[in-house]
């Protein structure tokens, strides 16, 4: 059996592609095995139909730009930066678009059909990709190999022959599959020569979102070779950057020319100069300013994202480029919609008797020296006083507390404006923060006067409060994690922007988390980020969702190791241990993700 989905039993019956589909080169054959075929039995080597392509394109490939031909419709390869390869890969009436990090050996991928700026989701299987495109961008990976690249180098002078000798070009192909396949499959016992590959069993493959291909994050920063037609090249306008500078931000969205208060300007948040802002949060604040003089002005968003994704953080910025209060309110599985639009508490006009509910003392300062607490109580310092005289004061105190209580006039209970309410009222950015761990579906159904622009919400004292026309509310939630529920259609339908908010990639990963903790050394912090997204991959496959893995835990395993100088005994404590209280999690976890870049210190 298979140990990758790419050369599943379904992939070998495959139709070759010309000029290697005659019959005579079906099957195995005792002949054209490379030099990673150690099997003790007879060898075999066998022509793979999804290999055979993808080598036949990036020969086509290569022969043409080499020879100064034309490479259009050809694809392309190339690669961001140090960290991916990324290619088209060009079959019948799609393009397949392909990032790949060698390091991880993780895959994202879409297919693009002709005609079409869509991209669509790319598997792994019978009746669906064949793996093609995966291969051609493991081409350059693979040409990393002595003996792949000098057999590559007969295959393209094969092909630039016109396949004059096809004995000579099927051996070769045999060769160059056998290679391939080996390397990949035995990718753990061949050490810096295998290939190391992470396909999930279902086949799917992470999905390139446009998202983050527009902000930046899959961006070819070189082209080896053809050109890129649909993943922009980094530096082109539709691959700007997905930062923006704090001074071209902060209060430059302003909704009105309203006058803040002394409160109100206390109230609206400083970005930190480590946070860089995202496109997501600067397009949420282009909509609500333009559209403000509309009939029906964008002022509800949605953030979804995995934990430490900086859906909280976005909001906050968004209340500072609107310049604008920010509140927050967290959800959970019982809150009731009493709890949205405002509770009666009771009015003690801040009078709480002879001695303050803040200043009585904790049970552990009774039980440590009962004489200093009754001092503290009566001014009085006797030593024969034991718990029971401590306490039997403090009955005392409750006792003449209910009775000045009951002996002050006037109203025993007053409403009180939830953040929610408050900012509906004055014209407030306020977050709603994880709104689908909501039990009762009833309650989210009830928000959807709160969300509606310009409508009147009635409070349980009869006060019925319009919504005022700065208000802006943003919904961050997680559907993903455990307590979380489908948010309701009727509140979904009610959000003008819906943004899934993804992991920053690794180079990103990286500068917050220098910028945050004051980490200087920018390699080591490389290498912590890589194990930090491996375990989250890792994770995400194996279904291991007990825990969570993300910037915050990456984060605290900097600051543990600017603590101990020790990455892997701090590792234990922090990603380690919040992936998973499972022990067997841990363990496989540490030896999968964590142990292949940092040993333990004896």
């Amino acid at each position: 059996m298979a140990k990758t989905k790419l050369f599943e039993a379904w992939s070998f019956r495959l139709q070759q592609p010309a000029p290697f589909d005659d019959p005579k080169y079906a099957g195995s054959k005792s002949m054209g095995f490379s030099q990673y075929n150690t099997s003790s039995t007879a060898q075999k080597s066998t022509l793979h139909a999804p290999t055979m392509r993808a080598l036949l394109a990036y020969a086509k490939l290569v022969s043409a730009t080499e020879n100064g031909q034309s490479v259009d419709g050809l694809g392309a390869i190339g690669h961001q930066g140090t960290t991916y390869r990324i290619s088209e890969y060009r079959s019948a009436n799609k393009t397949d678009c392909v990032v790949f990090n060698p390091v991880t050996g993780k895959f994202n991928a879409a297919q693009v059909e002709d005609g079409t700026q869509a991209l669509k989701p790319y598997s792994v299987g019978a009746g669906n990709g064949t793996g093609s495109g995966l291969l051609f961008c493991l081409m350059p990976v693979l040409n990393e190999d002595d003996e792949f690249r000098q057999k590559f180098q007969e295959f393209v002078s094969l092909l630039e022959s016109g396949w004059a000798d096809m004995d000579a070009a099927f051996e070769c192909a045999l060769t160059l599959c056998d290679n391939v396949y080996r390397r990949i499959e035995n990718s753990k016992q061949l050490g810096s020569d295998g290939v190391k590959i992470s396909i999930p069993t279902t086949g799917n493959i992470s999905v390139i979102t446009q998202m983050a291909m527009d902000s930046g994050n899959y961006a070819p920063t070189g082209a080896s070779y053809g050109e890129f037609t649909i993943m922009q090249m980094s530096g082109t306008p539709t691959a700007k950057a997905s930062s923006f500078q704090k001074e071209d931000f902060v209060a430059k969205y302003a909704l009105s020319n309203r006058t803040l208060t002394a409160r109100e300007l206390a109230m609206v948040p400083t970005l930190p100069d480590w946070y860089i802002i995202p496109k997501e949060v600067v397009r949420v604040c282009e909509h609500a300013k333009v559209t403000t003089a509309s009939s029906q002005p964008m002022r509800n968003f949605l953030f979804r994202g995995e934990a430490g994704t900086g859906k909280t953080m976005g909001a906050q910025a968004i209340a500072a480029g609107l310049n604008l209060p920010y509140t927050l309110m967290t959800c959970s599985a019982n809150t009731e919609i009493t709890d949205l639009v405002g509770q009666f508490i009771p009015d003690t006009n801040g009078f709480h008797g002879s001695t303050p509910i803040e200043d009585l003392p904790k049970i552990s300062d009774i039980t440590m020296h009962p004489p200093s607490v009754y001092m503290m109580l009566t001014g009085e310092y006797d030593e024969e006083k034991t718990e029971d005289d401590v306490l039997q004061k403090l009955i005392e105190i409750a006792v003449g507390n209910l009775v000045e209580k009951e002996e002050t006039p006037g109203q025993r209970i007053r409403y009180v404006d939830t953040p929610l309410v408050e900012a509906i009222r004055h014209g407030y950015v306020c977050e709603l923060q994880e709104p689908s761990c909501i039990a009762n579906p009833g309650v989210l159904v009830g928000l959807n006067s709160l969300l509606d622009n310009c409508q009147v919400i009635t409070l349980p004292t009869g006060e019925r409060v319009k919504r005022h026309p700065d208000t802006v509310i943003v919904v961050t939630t997680n559907s993903d994690y455990s307590g979380c529920r489908d948010m309701n259609q009727s509140v979904i339908s009610r959000m003008d922007l819906i943004y899934d908010m993804e992991a920053p990639d690794l180079n990103t990963m990286v500068k917050r988390v220098m910028n945050v903790t004051g980490f200087t050394d920018e390699q080591e912090a490389t290498k912590m980020a890589i194990v930090v997204r491996d375990v989250a991959e890792r994770c995400r496959q194996t279904m291991i969702t007990d825990g969570s893995c993300g910037m915050r835990e990456f984060k605290s395993w900097v600051l543990s190791t600017m603590v101990t100088h020790d990455p892997y005994e701090s590792a234990l404590s922090t990603i380690i241990s919040s992936a998973s209280a499972d022990p067997d999690n841990r363990a496989e976890l540490i030896s999968s993700c964590l142990e292949p870049q940092y040993s333990r210190t004896i």
